[in-house]
């Protein structure tokens, strides 16, 4: 069993030490008990834990997620982490949605640049200005 110190555990996983403390304060690390004297060691158990965070993280999951997941990890709850994983993947193919929206806007508006050449009034500026605000999703 490795025994790894806080900066071992989190150049391996490649985070910071302080991003280490962030998820024992928010729940998803546990703390290490140590003894007096000691340096705090981590497991392989955490290690493969906040390896797990960071993938969660890197497929788009918020930290209320990935603490979700995790109290789902029992075998029994798969009907759960689905709902969680469909619900992810909702909001990513929305996401795509209005990101293909904001492709063709602004191939449209590029395309407009290079057919105006020389005049005074770039046709993707003069749309920027002229639109309406942008509503928050």
């Amino acid at each position: 069993m490795t025994q790894l110190t806080i900066g071992q555990l989190a150049a391996t996983c490649a985070v910071n030490v302080e991003t280490v403390r962030y998820y024992q304060r928010r729940g998803l690390l546990g703390v290490p008990a140590r003894v007096r004297g000691t340096i705090a060691r981590y497991s392989n158990d955490d290690l493969h834990r906040l390896r797990f965070i960071k993938r969660s993280q890197g497929l788009g999951f918020s930290l209320d997620d990935v603490k979700a997941l995790l109290t789902l990890d029992d075998g029994q709850s798969c009907a759960a982490a689905r709902e969680i994983g469909e619900a992810k993947l909702a909001d990513t193919r929305a996401r795509i949605r209005s990101l293909q929206a904001l492709e063709r806007a602004l191939d449209g508006l590029v395309s407009q640049c290079v057919a105006a050449k020389r005049r005074v009034n770039c046709p993707l500026i003069r749309s920027l200005m002229d639109a309406e605000p942008a509503k928050e999703p």
